[in-house]
């Protein structure tokens, strides 16, 4: 099993990506969740149960949108959807976290 913690839209460097632009903030916390699972030995394949967080719940479509590009659209994960006030930097708009299970 691998537990990855909140990924955040941050780059290899540590700069926030996307700064007010959720879509490209998206991609970014999702391609880290791929590099993170990849560093366990998994994919989004593997995956169970994803914790979605977003600062406005009116980005869901969007992040619904790239989270399908990654997942498995026939055997999606259990997924929790929650709106928060704030996130660990102002600038953040959207944070994932994932938990994996290789067979």
């Amino acid at each position: 099993m691998a537990f990855v913690s909140g990924q955040i839209a941050l780059d290899a460097s540590g700069t926030v990506v996307g700064v007010g632009d959720f879509e490209a903030q998206a991609w970014q916390v999702f391609g880290n969740l791929r590099l993170a699972l990849a560093a366990a030995g998994m994919d989004f394949s593997h995956v169970v149960k994803l914790g979605l967080f977003v600062t406005d719940m009116s980005h869901a479509p969007v992040m619904r949108r790239v989270r399908d590009e990654f997942i498995n659209l026939s055997q999606p994960p259990a997924s929790t959807l929650v709106q928060v006030a704030a996130l660990a930097f102002p600038e953040l708009l959207f944070e994932a976290k994932a938990v994996a299970v290789a067979p």
